[in-house]
């Protein structure tokens, strides 16, 4: 039942779905998106199975988001469906009506985090760490991180992640209450101990806010560095105009907003710029 990118255990009514990748530390390419895509629509309709657990292969990473070498070779049409895509299985996994465990075993990063947002329960390895770097690219989460994210740990604390494209530790996640346990040992050992406090009743799952969720009146000074000054605008608009919707209508206003990123001078800058010198080297961008 394993796919190449993609491996598939079922035991006990349990699938443990691990993405397989690591060379490219488990990043997204389409085939990828489209195995995860069939198993969770297979596993809808499996009365077997109870409980899924998602988890990296490795452990360095669990998801570095979008395979950012294919996305490169990609035109604006099949960029578009990318994000289509993504956005799409992620909210199936949200609504899926089975419980969906993350065990986040290293870096979950962009559509990484953005797959652990959409599960029912997040768990992480003391070496793991959260976040939401697109800005670094000049473009912004396209799979709900600025839908969710806000949703889940309130506007305050997701605004500089967002914003600043700076991973969050384990400790600092559970602190703020993106995950739900710091593990030490067996991460898929802690991860099946969820599962049984779960189907026993005693960890009840809590589905996210899916209404309009408030602004405050004041919102934490963030240093955006060399940051894209156009797309941290664009970024903002998600996020704020995104807040005063229902989480449906704001997951589709964030794929609108994304899609103009791609009108930018500065996405063109930060994607060239990285696949010629790699994460490490800032961009020069001219904030338009």
């Amino acid at each position: 039942m394993n796919d190449e990118t993609l491996l598939v255990e079922k035991q006990d009514g349990v699938a443990v779905l691990t993405l397989n990748r690591p060379e490219v530390m488990n990043s997204f390419n389409f085939a990828m998106l489209y195995a995860l895509k069939k198993q969770i629509e297979a596993i809808r309709f499996d009365q077997d199975i109870r409980v899924i657990i998602v988890t990296g292969s490795g452990q360095k990473a669990f998801c570095a988001g979008a395979d950012l070498k294919e996305r490169a070779e990609l035109n604006e049409i099949q960029v578009k469906e990318f994000i289509f895509t993504i956005r799409n299985l992620f909210t199936s996994i949200e609504y899926l009506n089975k419980p969906v465990i993350a065990a986040i075993n290293g870096v979950a990063l962009g559509g990484g985090a953005e797959l652990c947002l959409a599960c029912d329960i997040r768990i992480a390895a003391m070496n793991a760490s959260i976040g939401l770097t697109e800005t670094r690219l000049a473009i912004i989460p396209g799979g709900g991180g600025t839908q969710r994210l806000p949703r889940l740990v309130g506007i305050e604390n997701a605004w500089p992640i967002l914003r600043s494209g700076i991973p969050i530790s384990s400790d600092q996640a559970k602190e703020i209450g993106l995950i739900h346990e710091e593990v030490e040992g067996d991460l898929i050992e802690t991860a099946i101990t969820w599962v049984k406090n779960i189907l026993s009743g005693k960890v009840p799952i809590s589905p996210i806010k899916k209404d309009p969720i408030p602004i405050p009146s004041k919102l934490p000074e963030v240093d955006i560095g060399h940051l894209s000054r156009k797309i941290d605008s664009l970024l903002q608009k998600a996020i704020l105009d995104g807040a005063k919707m229902t989480l449906d209508e704001g997951l589709k206003f964030e794929s609108k907003v994304s899609g103009e990123c791609l009108l930018t001078e500065d996405m063109r800058i930060g994607m060239d710029n990285f696949m010629k010198n790699g994460p490490r080297v800032n961009a020069p961008f001219v904030h338009k």
